[in-house]
């Protein structure tokens, strides 16, 4: 018979060990990292640590992940792919607290503000995955599909049930406020969605109007000032000025042809 090799034992115990506890870093990473270990004479203590760090940082990874597929962003884009430089009026400090989260730990707002083109709904889902990468949970619709989502629950009486699974997200982003105008009733329940997170979670919202123009938005003056007065109670309001990115692309195409068919006429 052979003996049992002890190393082999303990690995086994410890693979089996990382399983049960459902911490598949440990099992992949302890071993070079004990190896790492006795070359740079780690005490015990410093080598837990090592491993532990890597399982905590594979699981924050994985739930970022996790939460920003599941926030349904139309698109992937980051605050770090954005230009800053189209924007001279956006306060860069501002922009870089936002980006730490910190603004969903304590319920308070970003209201993005601005024509057309010049990066709201960019800037939106930036701040929303900074937030699911500081293990906030975000959910993003238009604010016209926002009230659709409502006016389909209220029609089935679920309306409450609805509001209060929306309030389980930490941020909620309502994007393209102004685009469409809403009725009494579509203003009414965009209202409730406000309301109901008043002071508990967080909303990113953008519009194309300034706060002056809601009124004609939502069809009651009333209504918008009351939404309006939730809104930026505890609030960061960027009003971005700057050109649209669409128009500054076209022009840059167009650049670029008038260039290229001067040289290719000159040949």
């Amino acid at each position: 018979m052979t003996a049992t090799n002890p190393a082999e034992k303990i690995d086994s115990r410890i693979a089996w060990a990382a399983h049960v506890l459902k911490t598949p870093t440990i099992g992949r990473v302890w071993e070079p990292l004990a190896t790492q270990a006795r070359d740079q004479q780690w005490s015990h203590e410093e080598y837990l640590l090592a491993v532990l760090e890597r399982q905590l940082a594979d699981r924050e990874a994985a739930g970022a992940l996790m939460r920003t597929r599941t926030a349904h962003f139309p698109a992937i884009k980051t605050l770090e792919d954005f230009d800053t430089t189209t924007l001279p009026s956006l306060r860069k400090d501002v922009l870089a607290y936002l980006a730490t989260g910190a603004f969903a730990a304590k319920a308070d707002n970003v209201i993005l503000l601005g024509p057309p083109g010049v990066g709201k709904t960019h800037l939106a889902i930036g701040l929303g995955i900074k937030a699911c990468q500081a293990g906030h949970s975000v959910i993003f619709d238009t604010a016209a599909n926002w009230v659709t989502r409502l006016a389909d629950a209220h029609a089935i009486n679920q309306l409450d049930l609805e509001i209060k699974k929306i309030r389980r997200y930490r941020v909620v982003i309502i994007d393209e406020i102004g685009y469409l105008p809403f009725d009494a009733d579509a203003a009414n329940l965009f209202f409730q969605l406000v309301a109901s997170r008043y002071e508990t979670g967080s909303i990113i919202l953008t519009s194309n109007l300034p706060f002056a123009r809601w009124g004609d938005t939502f069809s009651d003056d009333i209504i918008a000032a009351a939404m309006i007065d939730r809104l930026v109670h505890h609030a960061e309001v960027l009003t971005l000025d700057g050109d649209s990115y669409r128009t500054r692309q076209r022009q840059e195409l167009l650049a670029k042809q008038n260039t290229e068919g001067s040289i290719f006429n000159r040949r």
